[in-house]
């Protein structure tokens, strides 16, 4: 072992397939003097549960991480895309390190979980909640003081350009800037970097459309800078994806199917329904291609397969055979598991009229929707006045006033690709590049993926 591990650049580029990567120079180099694997990944393939297999090594039945959200049945709250690292179970990757090499320093840099894990270094996406109601863009870091050091030199963290109908590479070019600049001051020996930009117009169009290529090209080019420090600092670049986004036709309305079989509750307040998870006998959790159905009483199951049998785009519904077959098998999974056919994807909609549906339905509310609204990528394409509205909106916000940017559809159809699912064809699923050939193999499990991360940096 030397005396200080070799630094290692790992790049979470979401949504990066064998078939972009021709219209990706910059990261088809990394690969010219190392090499390009298959990388396969686990189910469901969704953000949290990808990278807490990557970071640990385990498989979301050992992990915990089984969505990117769930029932959290001690509470009665769905919760997705909670932020402490505490709720990921086993050792991460740098507690493995630093008991090879005592003081080893980390950089995390928006992958998930961030918040209250045990790294030198932290930056992650953080709104301003105010007391009145209004939402500023915003981080969190650690130390405190990179805080504002970053947000002087490139401005705050372009939080509406992370997720949302204005979602754009303007988030991803923000990460890769602070990325260069924590990596070239402060050394750390493992800079974990989350570049989402893919997700975007793959999620909106789907990913044979013109706007795919363009994306990829334009993530590309933003990554340049990055490799070439990397380049001349020495530093080995570890390229990897999550999931492969394949095309979206057939949103499925799982909910809706529960609540006329009179399995889903809700409760009313001032005309707008509210899941309500209290009384339900059964709802499902939705989160993209994957839904957890809880089921208050097990003798219920036999209503709840009915209920969705007749459901198109259902390909099967997971029981605990078919949970631990698929590392699934754990206490914070539903009690049975669907998985959609690979055009289809689940919907987190309960109400059966519109005109009740909660306010923040139409709102960008990834933390009080009980499921995954892909709808949040778009402006309402039937109302007309969208964006007068938005900017309205906006303009109150600027003048320190109470706001509302109600400008998501309703309707899912817009959505035209999705993930969770494992590929069915190479070409669509997870990428691995690395600019260091020694560990070449032609594919690696996301499960070995924290022992190539300490091979790689020589421990």
């Amino acid at each position: 072992m030397t005396d200080r591990p070799t630094p290692l650049l790992v790049l979470d580029v979401v949504g990066l397939t064998p078939r972009l990567l021709p219209h990706m120079p910059n990261l088809r180099r990394i690969a010219e003097s190392g090499f390009q694997a298959r990388l396969d990944t686990v189910l469901p393939a969704v953000t949290c549960t990808v990278q807490s297999t990557l970071l640990t090594g385990a498989m979301p039945d050992e992990h915990g991480i089984v969505g990117n959200g769930w029932y959290f049945r001690d509470l009665g709250e769905v919760l997705l895309w909670r932020q402490h690292n505490a709720l990921v179970s086993g050792e991460k990757v740098w507690q493995t390190a630093r008991t090879r090499h005592p003081g080893y320093r980390v950089a995390n840099i928006c992958w998930w979980y961030a918040m209250g894990a045990d790294v030198d270094y932290t930056i992650t996406p953080r709104p301003v909640y105010h007391a009145d109601g209004r939402k500023d863009p915003d981080c969190y870091t650690h130390p405190p003081h990179l805080h504002d050091t970053l947000t002087h030199e490139l401005g705050p963290f372009p939080l509406f350009q992370y997720w949302g109908p204005t979602a754009s590479i303007t988030s991803s070019a923000w990460i890769t800037e602070a990325t260069r600049r924590l990596m070239l001051r402060e050394r750390p020996d493992l800079t974990l970097a989350y570049l989402p930009h893919l997700d975007y117009d793959l999620q909106r169009h789907g990913p044979d459309h013109p706007t795919a290529t363009h994306a990829a090209t334009e993530l590309d080019t933003v990554l340049g800078p990055l490799l070439d420090d990397a380049r001349r600092t020495g530093t080995t670049v570890l390229a990897l994806s999550e999931y492969g986004i394949t095309n979206a036709r057939r949103p499925i309305d799982i909910n809706r199917a529960l609540r006329r079989a009179g399995l889903l509750h809700v409760h009313t307040q001032q005309g707008m329904e509210y899941l309500d998870p209290w009384t339900s006998r059964a709802f499902a959790v939705a989160d993209h291609q994957i839904a957890h159905i809880y089921i208050r009483d097990p003798h219920d199951h036999p209503r709840v397969r009915a209920a969705l049998a007749e459901l198109d785009g259902i390909a099967h519904l997971l029981d605990d055979t078919g949970k631990t077959t698929h590392h699934l098998g754990h206490e914070r999974a539903g009690d049975l598991i669907a998985l959609a056919e690979p055009d289809a994807w689940f919907t987190y909609y309960y109400w059966l009229d519109d005109t009740h549906a909660p306010d923040y339905a139409r709102l960008v509310e990834i933390h009080r929707k009980p499921g995954y609204d892909p709808a949040e990528l778009f402006m309402n394409p039937t109302d007309p006045y969208v964006r007068l509205r938005a900017a309205t909106a906006l303009l109150r916000k600027r003048l320190g006033l109470r706001y509302t940017m109600n400008v998501v559809p309703l309707d899912p159809s817009p959505v035209r690709g999705t993930h969770g699912l494992l590929p069915t064809h190479p070409d669509d699923g997870p990428v691995l590049l690395c600019t260091d050939p020694t560990p070449t193999r032609d594919h690696y499990h996301a499960t070995e993926i924290k022992e190539l991360m300490l091979t790689l940096a020589g421990l």
